[in-house]
Formats: structure tokens, sequence, C-alpha cells
């Protein structure tokens, strides 16, 4: 009864019902998704009727079905591969492979986590490759070759070097040198560094992947420097993005923080809409700034990340947090466990946080309502629905996806739902 009742015992079948129901929750989900998308596959929505084609609304259920389907290997695929790494052993044999390699120290420490990331990024590339080069080929979105995508991965894995690799030395830093209340200031770190990202993304390094040119139209650039003014927003420029050169979807966004904020179109969403809708997408975006919509995410962010980094301040100095995830800790002084708590926390924290899902999805849903409405109120009805009817048609999103599903993961509305609010709201 002792054991039953032990830290070790509970973390460890908690951790496994968690992952296993998540598992199975997500399975359930998704076939629900392709049942209902397959049922509404023959007939266009009566309220799209006249402005969805049946090839179209025909591509984007092959399309949905065909993701989601993809989706479910990537699930069971992940699972097991947590598992792998927890409970089955993988991150305990390569703290041992590091060791024997190593020593202890610092440089194990950092030894560990790049042999981690190293690892999962070689597993996590044959899906990537299928999908680029299969499914989202096969649906004509594809725009880019082997050598562009291989650039791309490229310039990831060294950007990804050149600020994690002294991000996790810091870390690392903290946990050794500032006593028990290192997460706090390992939280402080964390949410400077996202600040941070934030402000020198768009300019130094979005443009190692995509080329930013200003906008060349004269007309729209009026049209839309005279929305901004007349809702009271200002902008380091405005931007069109090569987006067509690696991809057929279409988007806009805002992107930057304070001073450095920027407009961003991708050039094949000025190729499918007219002046006015462009103006409509962009007073979109614009709601979600009217309404704080970044600030409170930005604080919901700091919150719920000060929660983990505290909990994982305990976690980390109790020895069955360690031996309840399938890692032996290290005994020695000199070889702290301070990178395996860590990465035991960052792959076991998702398995409990999947149940959360529908909560941020359902305020993300909220945001994107209230933009909306902010977009219908500085520019018109008519043309905000023309664009997402389009967005929705060209990005080949369905009209029909499962109601349940859309709730546990849409971060925006479905369209049905969407159009259908903006109508009451003119």
């Amino acid at each position: 009864m002792t054991t039953l009742l032990s830290p070790s015992f509970a973390l460890t079948a908690s951790f496994a019902i968690a992952l296993m129901a998540g598992t199975l929750m997500r399975f359930w989900l998704a076939s629900r998704q392709i049942r209902h998308v397959a049922g509404h596959r023959g007939t266009v929505p009566h309220e799209f009727s006249q402005a969805v084609s049946l090839a179209s609304h025909q591509k984007a259920a092959d399309y949905t079905i065909a993701k989601t389907r993809l989706a479910l290997i990537e699930v069971a695929f992940g699972a097991a591969l947590v598992l792998g790494w927890t409970l089955l052993g993988g991150l305990d044999a390569l703290n041992i492979a590091t060791m024997a390699l190593t020593g202890p120290g610092m440089f194990q420490q950092i030894a560990i986590v790049i042999g981690f990331a190293l690892i999962s990024g070689a597993i996590d590339l044959p899906m990537s490759w299928y999908q680029t080069f299969v499914l989202e080929e096969k649906f004509g979105f594809n725009k880019m070759g082997f050598g562009l995508w291989l650039a791309d991965l490229l310039k990831s894995a060294l950007i990804g070097a050149l600020i994690g690799i002294p991000l996790i030395w810091l870390f690392l830093w903290l946990m050794e040198v500032a006593g028990s209340r290192w997460w706090l200031w390992a939280w402080s770190v964390w949410m400077g560094f996202n600040l941070l990202l934030l402000l020198i993304y768009p300019t130094f390094i979005a443009p190692f992947f995509n080329k930013f040119k200003p906008l060349q139209d004269q007309a729209l650039n009026s049209r839309v420097t005279a929305l901004m003014q007349r809702c009271g927003f200002s902008a380091k420029g405005l931007f069109v993005m090569d987006g067509s050169k690696r991809s057929a979807h279409a988007n806009a966004y805002f992107t930057g923080f304070g001073a450095a904020k920027r407009v961003v179109f991708y050039d094949t969403l000025l190729s499918k809409l007219s002046a006015g809708e462009v103006d409509a997408v962009l007073a979109h975006e614009l709601g979600h700034f009217k309404h704080r919509h970044v600030i409170k995410r930005i604080a919901s962010m700091f919150a719920v990340s000060l929660l983990a980094f505290a909990l994982l301040g305990w976690l980390s100095a109790q020895a069955w947090f360690y031996t309840s995830l399938g890692v032996r800790p290290n005994l020695v002084a000199t070889a702290p466990n301070d990178a395996l708590a860590l990465l035991l926390f960052m792959l076991a924290a998702p398995a409990f946080g999947f149940f959360l899902s529908p909560l941020f999805a359902q305020l993300s849903r909220k945001h994107e309502f209230e933009a909306d409405a902010y977009a219908v109120a500085q520019t018109n009805q008519v043309d905000l629905s023309a664009a997402l009817l389009k967005l929705y048609e060209d990005n080949a999103s369905t009209l029909t996806p499962d109601p349940l599903y859309a709730k546990f993961y849409y971060s925006h509305p479905p369209a049905t739902e969407r159009l259908s609010r903006i109508t009451v709201q003119s």
C-alpha cells in the first residue's frame, strides 16, 4: 500500500493515464472530424451555395480529411516518442551516454539538451518532408523545391543554436547558483527573452527566410495608411512578403511590438483580394490591437509560465520526479540534474496541459469575433465577408467541420458561425 501511495507511483500512473487519455481523445475527435467532413462532402452548405463551387468545397473536404489522417499518425507517433524518452528510458540512456563522453558538469548538461534536440529533429524530418512534398503538393499548395526546404531547415537549426544554446546555458547556470528561487529568475529571463524576440524577429530573423519589400501599390498604400490613421494606429512600415515562394496559402499579419510593429501582406493575399477586402482584413488585425488582445495574450503567457516555472522549481528538487518518469538522477554534487529536469518537464507537461486546449481555443475564438466586429465598424460587412470567404476557399478550409472538434481545437471560428455573426453585426 505504501508503494501505491508514493509520489513516484502517483506521478508515473497519472502521467501514463494522461498520455493515454489524451491520445485516445485526439483519436476520437479526429475520427469525428473525418466522418463529419466526409458526410457533408457532397453538398455545399446552403448559405455558401452561391459563392463556393462544389469542386472547391470537395477540395477543402479532401484536404481537411488528408491533414486529419496525417495528424492521427503524428499523434500516435508523438505519444510513442514521449513514452520512449521517459518511461522506456530514452532520456536516461542519453544522460548516461553524454556523461561517459564528457564527464559531469555544465558541458554535459548542454550536451544532453543538444543531443535531445538533434535526435528529436531527425525523427521529425520524414513527417515534415511528407507534409510539404506529398500532402501540400497533392493539393497544389507547395511551391518550394527540396533545396529551399533544406535551406530553411539549416537556417532554422543555425538560428535555433545561436539563440537557444546561450539561453539554455543561462537557465542551467541560474538553476545552479540562484538557490531555491532559481525558477523566479529563470521565469524573468524567459519573459524578457520573449519580449525581446517580438522586437527583433521582424527586422533581424524573418528576413533570413523571406524577402520583405515596401508596399508599391500607391493607391492601396494610401488607402491602408488612411485606415490606420482613422483607427489611431501607426506602424514602422507596410511590407509585402514573398509567401508565394513557399506556399499558395494567403495571409496578412501584424508583427513586432511597440515601435517595431509592421504590417505584412503575403503577395498571394494581394493577388486574390480587392482593395476594399484588403482594408477589411487589415481592420480585423487592427481590431486585435484595439481590444488589447496581444497584451492580454502576453499577460496570460506570463501567468501560465510563472506557474509552470514554480512547479518545475519544486519538482526539480524531488528525486521521485526523475525516477517516476524513467530517469535515474545523478547522485553526486558534481553531476547536477538540471538539464534532465528541464527536458522531463517539457516532455511530461503537454500530457496534462492538453486538456486545457478547449479553454484557450475558446478565448481565441472570442478574440476573433471581437476583431471581426471592429473590422465591420471600420470598413463594411460585405468586404470582410467576401475576404474571409475567399481566404477560407483559397486555403481549402472546410466549411463543415465537426462542431465538437472545432470547439476543442479551432482558434478561429468555423466559416458558418463567423460569417453569420458578421451579418448580424452589420
